[in-house]
């Protein structure tokens, strides 16, 4: 399996300090955020990894270079300006070949997600080993958390391991799925689209699947969050 780190973000919401660096690379407890991700997926084998970028993204590119050093293979996709989630995938879609892939994004800090889970969660057979038709496998697998502070109302709620749009309670997307390429098929590669509403309209087919994720997680959004991920190595 191959996975996909979104990093062409700008980061509005922690300058200064992204102002001269990108967002993925702010140092977490001694590590760029990126390089965990990078290193958890590593651990589980998942070594063939994109990386899209946008803003300051030579520095991405300076920094981490070909992923060797992490035990990793990067490949980079450009983007002029950042093209959301959909397109920014739409974008490296050559790169992903057509397997599904896991795609998270560069700034969550997850120390302890173990991949490993992600390899078989889009079944292509029946629990009986009978292949599915196409219009009954599930295009996407994503993992919730607890709504956070800043997003209370949370994205979809979940049936047993199927996403809805709608229910009780209400989870917040952890910015970590697995996808199926040709979901971003009828998007032409350098189009700015979000992936939001695609994945609801898959979730309306009744075609998402997901679990709740219950490890630690922090979107990092602020540079107050920052500062309070960083604080217990104060004073060390």
């Amino acid at each position: 399996m191959k996975a996909m780190i979104f990093a062409a973000g700008r980061g509005e919401r922690m300058r200064p300090l992204t102002d001269t660096c990108p967002k993925p690379l702010l140092t977490i407890r001694g590590r760029p955020m990126i390089v965990w991700q990078i290193l958890n997926l590593v651990r589980a084998g998942i070594t063939e990894i994109v990386i899209n970028h946008a803003h300051l993204g030579h520095l991405l590119e300076q920094t981490l270079g070909d992923g060797a050093q992490l035990g990793a293979q990067l490949r980079y996709s450009a983007e002029t300006t950042a093209l959301e989630t959909a397109g920014g995938i739409a974008q490296a879609r050559h790169l992903l070949g057509e397997q599904p892939f896991l795609a998270i994004s560069g700034d969550i800090y997850m120390p302890h997600f173990d991949f490993e889970q992600v390899k078989t969660v889009l079944e292509d057979n029946d629990p009986w080993g009978n292949p599915l038709p196409l219009d009954q496998r599930d295009v996407a697998w994503l993992y919730l958390v607890k709504n956070p502070a800043h997003h209370p109302d949370g994205d979809f709620a979940l049936n047993s391991f199927a996403i809805a749009n709608e229910g009780s309670p209400m989870y917040t997307f952890a910015n970590i799925g697995v996808y199926r390429p040709q979901m971003f098929d009828a998007i032409t590669p350098g189009e700015r689209v979000k992936l939001g509403p695609l994945l609801r309209e898959y979730v309306a087919r009744g075609q998402v699947g997901g679990e709740i994720y219950r490890g630690e997680w922090v979107n990092v959004g602020t540079v107050e969050q920052l500062e309070q991920l960083n604080a217990p190595l104060a004073g060390r």
